[in-house]
This record gives C-alpha cells, structure tokens and sequence, in this order.
C-alpha cells in the first residue's frame, strides 16, 4: 500500500491512532476525548482514514468534524459477515461491535491456530475463533473501572482509593482492587477453557486494551499483550479496500 493510510480506533473513553506510509507503520498514540493535539498533529490531507468508532454519537461527531476540517477522506468501518477466510457467526453479523471484528481481523492475520481475543478496555470482551476462522462468538462484562465505578455507587462505604492485588486482601482497597481482578481473569479463563475443549488443544489467548497489561501477570495462562491488535486489524482492512 502506497498512500498514506491513518488509522483510528475510537474507543469508549480512548482514542488510538497509527499512520502507515508506504506500508510502514510511522507513528502511533492515544489519548482521552479531551486533547486531540496528538491526532491534530498527524492529520494531512493526502492520507485516507479509516475508523474503527464505538464512541458515543457526540465524540463520533466531534472527530468526523476534525476530519473534516482538515480535508481527509474517511472510512467508518463496520463488522461485516466475513473478511478473507474468516467467517463472522454472529446471527446479525452488523450488530458485533467494529471494534471485536477488527480485533478477530488482527488476531486472524498474527495466527492460524485457535485464539482467544481478549479488550480490556471500558468493558471487557473475550472472543473466540476457531483455527479455521469461525467467530464462534464471546461475552462482554464491565471492564475494572466500571465495576469499581459501580461498587462506589451502591454501597456506602467502598471509596475512591486505589488498591493492589493481594491473595488476603486486609483492606477494602485491596479487597475491591484484588476481587475485580479475581472476576476478570476468571472470565478470561472460563473462556479459554471453553475454546480449548471446543477446539481439542489450548488456543493462543491474546490482550489488547488499556487494562490488558494489568490482566496478564494474574492471569496464569499463556497469554500475549498485542497493544495495536484493533489497529491492525483496521490496517487489514485498509489494504484490502485500497487494493481493489
């Protein structure tokens, strides 16, 4: 690929970013919704776009306004029924979230064999694929700080303070702290579990997402931190439709 390709992953709460020129990747970020500088700065108007977004109507309008502005042409991808040999088995296939089918779309592309694709991001999805490209589907929980958010908001007396895993936990922090991660990992490997029994032998597991590094350590599996997973698979993507 030839052009100048930026590429967007517009998350709940975070924006990730990479610019690939000439089929190298030259860049990359991310940031909250409350400073564009970083995205401004990569912004030039020989580059095409394309955007993974499941933010909210108002963020999606602010960043097409950007775009705009600066003259750029831009792609808002969708999940779609397949990509390549990879078969998305979802009963409305449009209705998964861009953001799990970019991530399947990258996984697919890193390997052949079983893999489960974990976003520890605002929620929480755990996705699994066949070693032939069966989406066989996933489940989605809230993420950490959601279900810390939801703790301080129905009990009286679970603070703001932050905690540190712990096998004993002594403190209400380090309970909080120590049992959501307990949760998310048990997910995680409810669900690996379940691919490797469907699968017949224990599937790759790899994390994308900014709560995945925190995961990884307590998880006790053979897992991967890939950061850019949904960007490239929204690179995958950006080849595909720019070499027809």
């Amino acid at each position: 690929m030839s052009q100048r390709v930026l590429l967007i992953d517009a998350g709940n709460s975070t924006l990730k970013w990479a610019v690939v020129d000439a089929g190298q990747w030259r860049a990359q970020g991310r940031s909250d919704y409350a400073d564009w500088s970083g995205l401004k700065a990569e912004l030039t108007a020989d580059a095409t776009c394309f955007i993974a977004s499941v933010a909210d109507t108002a963020r999606e309008a602010a960043l097409a306004a950007l775009l705009e502005e600066a003259g750029l042409a831009a792609v808002w991808l969708k999940a779609a029924a397949g990509f390549g040999d990879l078969k998305n088995s979802y009963r409305d296939p449009q209705q998964l979230g861009v953001d799990r089918w970019m991530g399947l779309i990258g996984a697919r592309q890193r390997t052949r064999d079983p893999v489960l694709v974990v976003s520890a991001g605002t929620a929480m999805t755990v996705d699994a694929l066949t070693a032939d490209g069966v989406f066989l589907g996933g489940v989605i929980v809230p993420g950490f700080k959601l279900m810390q958010h939801a703790l301080q908001q129905g009990t009286a007396q679970v603070a703001d303070v932050a905690g540190e895993p712990q096998a004993f936990p002594r403190t209400t922090a380090d309970a909080v702290h120590s049992g959501i991660l307990a949760a998310l990992c048990g997910v995680i490997r409810q669900q690996y579990a379940q691919l490797a029994e469907a699968a017949g032998k224990p599937p790759r597991c790899l994390l994308t997402g900014g709560d995945a590094a925190m995961l990884l350590p307590n998880l006790n599996l053979p897992g991967e931190l890939v950061p850019a997973l949904i960007l490239e698979g929204i690179h995958c993507v950006a080849v595909e439709r720019t070499s027809r």
